[in-house]
């Protein structure tokens, strides 16, 4: 006998609803651009939390980030008791909040079959809407971008709807969160060079190019950032389609990858590949990469939701090169699905609601001697002049 409850809207008992939510959550992650490089271990760009730790301040969602030993132990048969060496290790709290959304019918479902199909609709707009916020606030988080403005530097902007009214995606717990990059982990291009990052000090021919990935690299390592994987000998690095447009541009980029890679079509340079590895470092493009193509003209180059160089005229990108946890990532539960029905049953919605949150770690870095983020480095670039962004 057919599950009557399937096909009664608003019907579903609560173990159908968890299947919904379930089903739409890993409908959301397959589609994240993120969920690419999010792991468990602590040799994941992203770690993922997925279970709350009992501490004095109640039930958090933790990520541990462990220092290297420093002292140089003990030889020979010297006392090594009361010689030990404490482990230092780093414990970061993600704030954790929910965001939902609902879609609703224009009007009545006629039959069994449009009840189906209405949830079916529903489930995959809402995946594909949950997936695309998560990406957009991994790279803010990652970039140190309040939620106030959009992955293309402009002022979210919505009519009628306010951060007050929790309508905004700067209204969520974790935005508080989010801070700057730290001084040495901002860098920008400088001609054939790196310095240190200042968003007005941005050219127009300060453009992404080899030697710049080569240098950020060795950077990175002398900086004591660790890579990602077994060997934590690999970083990811992100730039905007038109900076990897860009990159393939640049000839010192060309020369190198085409006789460094395969011959012949496969060859990632005459492929079309949006992943490219440069002395081992995979870059990819991805157009959620923050930039200011969107931002206001104008300004000193350095105020947030302004272009940048000198009277905020220069589009440019913040890069990021990620080693192992960049980010931490809160993911409790799967979310939640409701069903409801409005003007005296006429209209059906469907809501969906889910439990994260994202933390850009920061730790006392011993190079520097101060606080520093753990994990990546934003470098400014410029971006190619191109049309007008309608």
């Amino acid at each position: 006998m057919a599950d009557t409850n399937l096909t009664n809207f608003a019907g579903l008992l609560e173990n159908q609803k968890k299947v919904w939510a379930m089903e739409l959550w890993q409908q959301a992650r397959a589609k994240m651009f993120v969920n690419n490089f999010i792991g468990t271990g602590e040799d994941s760009m992203i770690q993922r939390v997925t279970e709350l730790t009992k501490t004095t301040h109640g039930d958090q969602a933790v990520i541990h980030l462990i220092a290297d030993l420093m002292m140089d132990g003990v030889t020979d048969d010297f006392m090594l008791e009361g010689n030990e060496e404490s482990m230092k290790a780093y414990d970061q709290v993600i704030t954790a909040d929910q965001l939902r959304h609902a879609v609703r019918s224009k009007g009545k479902m006629a039959n069994q079959r449009s009840v189906i199909k209405f949830r079916g609709n529903a489930k995959r707009q809402l995946a594909h809407w949950l997936a695309d916020r998560v990406d957009q606030l991994a790279f803010l988080t990652l970039s140190g971008i309040d939620y106030k403005y959009d992955n293309s530097g402009k002022v979210r902007t919505f009519e009628g709807r306010t951060k007050e009214k929790g309508l905004l995606l700067e209204a969520l717990a974790f935005n508080k969160d989010v801070t700057a990059p730290t001084d040495a982990r901002h860098l920008r291009v400088d001609g054939t060079g790196l310095a240190a990052g200042d968003t007005s000090k941005i050219k127009a021919t300060d453009l992404l190019g080899y030697r710049h990935i080569v240098e950020l690299k060795a950077y990175a390592r002398d900086n004591y950032i660790r890579g990602v994987g077994t060997h934590n000998d690999k970083y990811h690095m992100f730039v905007t389609p038109a900076g990897m447009a860009q990159l393939k541009l640049d000839k010192d980029f060309i020369e190198n990858v085409r006789y460094a890679g395969t011959r012949g079509s496969s060859n990632p340079l005459f492929a079309g590949s949006d992943v490219l590895v440069v002395d081992g470092v995979y870059i990819h493009e991805y157009h959620h990469v923050f930039n200011t193509r969107r931002a206001t003209t104008g300004g000193d180059g350095k105020t947030a939701g302004n272009k940048w160089g000198t009277g905020g005229a220069i589009d440019g990108q913040r890069a990021l090169f990620c080693g192992a946890q960049s980010l931490a990532m809160a993911d409790i539960g799967p979310g939640e699905w409701e069903e409801d029905t409005f003007d005296y049953g006429n209209q059906q919605g469907v809501s969906y609601g889910k439990i994260f949150g994202f933390l850009k770690p920061v730790w006392h870095d011993k190079v520097t001697g101060k606080k520093q983020d753990f994990g990546v480095i934003a470098l400014d670039t410029a971006l190619p002049t191109t049309t007008k962004t309608p």
